[in-house]
């Protein structure tokens, strides 16, 4: 079960989600340190006491991540930082 689940809508296309899910991949990256990589259109990230993945459709996108023992003590603050991230870049395609 994730510790982090957010879904949200979004009227970027598979394309644009894809791009836009790049962008904020190496904002977080940058940030946290995460790797990840594309299996079709799930975008499959981890690092150290993280996993997770970010599942791109049409219209909606839907982010899971597992967080370690030790991560789980910070989920309020990671979890505020994810959704500021989508908010920036998906957040003006939001369609709710």
């Amino acid at each position: 079960m994730a510790d982090i689940d957010i879904r949200r809508a979004h009227a970027l296309g598979v394309e644009g989600a894809r791009e836009a899910a790049d962008r904020m991949m190496a904002t977080l990256a940058q940030r946290f340190g995460l790797h990840g990589a594309w299996d079709g259109n799930v975008l499959r990230f981890e690092r150290p006491g993280v996993t997770g993945h970010l599942a791109i459709e049409p219209d909606k996108l839907h982010l899971a991540i597992t967080l370690g023992f030790l991560m789980r003590a910070m989920r309020t603050s990671i979890e505020a930082q994810i959704k500021d991230e989508l908010h920036k870049i998906f957040g003006s395609a939001s369609k709710g």
